[in-house]
């Protein structure tokens, strides 16, 4: 049950959809109901929007697209500080609201809003910096000018696990380089996504230059707005087999797209490594955002003589991190998003069990309300079990061992994916060679995270297309225009 606090937190959260400026209703006045995932009640009803919702959310983003493209960069500079400054001041009703509909505890609901601010500040900052060049063309007969300019219209589709933080990570490139854009959050977590669209109307973000719209079917709205030909970019965070078909949509007009989809992300733990530091690496990477995360820790690689220690001492921890509602005191895991997710998860360890996994810790789904799961440590992982190659997307760490580099890089480069990867050793040649060989897009060298706003993020293989978050997330928003010139 929702107390006072809770229920004033919601009742601040723009119900309606936002296209050109104005919050309406949905065209068919149908209602999205977003559940509670440590509880299963409903939160609030919002309007549910049809393909004619989308089509106007679109059309309102390319009348707008001409004026945004040629407004002063330190104007959009400005209006995306006003907007960092205002999350940061609304920062504890931001994070309830994210933690009522995702379910992480109120912390890490804290950290996500913090982090999703840095992408505001980051690109306001980078909007004032974006350049083209000038050169003598080599024959010296005449000169070379490029200029960037705006892709156009934009495309959004974002996760429901960090559902602020991968909008921003979107969006604030987006406002910087002069793009407009329809942005779509997943249904399950919505909310923080309007309190958001209308933190920039307040900081006074021009009418249609983003527009919002909550619905519970995706494809149906989105589909007809891809393939329409209006739109010049389509940016989706999510799962690997969703973004190989928005891809082939895609495809028919030629979209640029950036996807940052699924991951397998090994955890490679050598021998002469810091035990102190890897353990502690390992709880981040496993268990931030309670696991529900494309780079978390998939596969814990750890090299033969140091991995029984490693995993006593992982379970220790685990087993240590009490489970419950976000929002209550001293809470370290919260539920699960939704029950087929949690499922899912079960799946995986119940297969592991069935070809010989020992289970150090937890493996039982609790009873009672709520999508809960107990943070999990598995050993004696057979190499077929489902759980080495499927990403198990929560609470839930295999441990398998190795003996030598090389097969430590054959064993965590044996998956179709190539997100992230982490690496502890105190070996510079060892953790040099390791980094150069592994078929990923990020790596973790003796720490366990790996994000940031200044940093380019993005995969390999079927983890995806193009990255987000530093210059390079900039890039993706830009096209160059090249000048010759007569001399």
């Amino acid at each position: 049950m929702t107390n006072k606090l809770e229920t004033t937190a919601l009742g601040g959260v723009p119900t309606g959809l936002y296209i050109g400026g104005s919050w309406r209703a949905a065209e068919s006045e149908r209602l999205l109901p977003v559940e509670d995932p440590s509880t299963g009640n409903v939160l609030v009803e919002i309007a549910d929007a049809s393909p004619a919702d989308g089509m106007a959310a679109l059309d309102a983003a390319v009348e707008a697209q001409e004026s945004w493209g040629v407004t002063p960069p330190r104007e959009r500079g400005e209006i995306l500080r006003r907007a960092f400054e205002t999350i940061m001041e609304r920062i504890d009703e931001l994070a309830l609201v994210l933690t009522l509909e995702m379910g992480k505890p109120l912390g890490e609901s804290r950290g996500e809003i913090a982090y999703a601010a840095e992408f505001v500040r980051w690109y306001g900052e980078e909007a004032v910096r974006i350049n083209g060049r000038y050169t003598v063309s080599p024959n010296g007969s005449g000169r070379i000018l490029t200029m960037k300019e705006p892709v156009g219209p934009c495309l959004f589709i974002t996760p429901w696990n960090f559902p602020l933080a991968m909008g921003t990570r979107k969006i604030g490139p987006a406002i910087a380089a002069g793009c407009t854009m329809v942005v779509k959050p997943a249904k399950q977590t919505p909310l923080s996504m309007l309190l958001f669209a209308a933190i920039l109307e307040e900081c006074g973000l021009p009418p249609g230059v983003c527009n919002v719209v909550t619905t519970s079917n995706s494809g149906a709205v989105m589909e007809p707005l891809i393939r329409d030909g209006r739109a010049r970019k389509l940016s989706f965070t999510g799962s690997t087999p969703v973004g190989r078909k928005l891809a082939e949509q895609a495809a028919g007009g030629l979209l640029r797209t950036s996807m940052e989809l699924g991951g397998n992300a090994p955890f490679v733990v050598f021998a002469d490594a810091d035990l102190d530091a890897a353990v502690e690496g390992a709880m981040i990477a496993k268990m931030r955002n309670m696991g529900e995360s494309c780079v978390a820790a998939n596969r814990f690689l750890v090299e033969t003589p140091v991995a029984a220690e490693f995993a006593g001492r992982l379970a220790e921890r685990m087993a240590a991190l009490v489970v419950g509602r976000g929002t209550e005191e001293g809470v370290d895991v919260g539920p699960i998003i939704d029950s087929p997710s949690r499922e899912f998860i079960h799946g995986l360890v119940q297969d592991a069990r069935s070809r010989g996994a020992s289970v150090l810790t937890g493996g039982d789904v609790p009873e009672g309300p709520g999508w809960f799961y107990p943070p999990t440590v598995l050993c004696e992982i057979h190499p077929e079990a489902r759980i080495v190659d499927e990403e198990v997307f929560g609470p839930v760490a295999p441990v398998l061992t190795f003996d030598g580099l090389d097969e430590a890089v054959a064993m965590a480069n044996d998956t179709p994916f190539g997100l992230g990867a982490y690496v502890y050793t105190r070996d510079l040649a060892r953790a040099l060679s390791a980094t150069e060989r592994l078929e990923v897009g990020m790596v973790g060298l003796n720490r366990g995270l790996v994000s940031n706003p200044a940093a380019p993020f993005g995969g390999v293989k079927q983890s995806g297309l193009g990255r987000e978050g530093g210059p390079e997330g900039l890039e993706e928003y830009l096209t160059t225009k090249y000048v010759a010139i007569e001399v």
